[in-house]
């Protein structure tokens, strides 16, 4: 399971606009890395993936700017979004199953981290908890 395509998968835009001041990210080239582990019925081993990407002054201070890809078939809950962080709550629905997912981060200047739980519920593979701890880090300038 690879980084991204987990969270687009599973996560909708939360623009960081809603904060009246810019989050507390330095710019420069990040390092993230995220592992995920499941319980449920299916056996499936843990899955570490690092991504790097820059992310520039100007992005952090743009509405359109954030971590995560807006997905179809989900809704948000709630959301809080701060200087110094996210939480929110959203609700999926697809191919028969639904999820539920809690997510919160944590913004540390030149650090973050990062909590997802996912609750799946599906005819396909019953019910499934999936969790993500995402570690990020500026490693210098893009």
């Amino acid at each position: 399971m690879l980084f991204r395509p987990l969270l687009a998968g599973l996560l909708l835009a939360l623009p960081l606009a809603a904060v009246a001041q810019s989050p507390n990210i330095e710019p420069g080239q990040w390092e993230f890395t995220s592992t995920t582990s499941v319980q449920g019925d299916m056996p499936i081993p843990d899955q570490t993936e690092t991504h790097q990407e820059c992310i520039a002054q100007g992005d952090i201070e743009n509405e359109e700017f954030s971590f995560i890809e807006e997905e179809e078939d989900c809704e948000l809950l709630e959301h809080e979004v701060t200087v110094d962080g996210l939480d929110y709550r959203m609700a999926c629905q697809g191919e028969g199953g639904e999820a539920d997912i809690v997510g919160s981060m944590d913004f540390l200047g030149e650090t973050t981290e990062g909590r997802v739980e996912v609750f799946v519920q599906s005819p396909q593979v019953g019910e499934m908890e999936m969790v993500t701890e995402i570690e990020g880090r500026r490693i210098g300038d893009c």
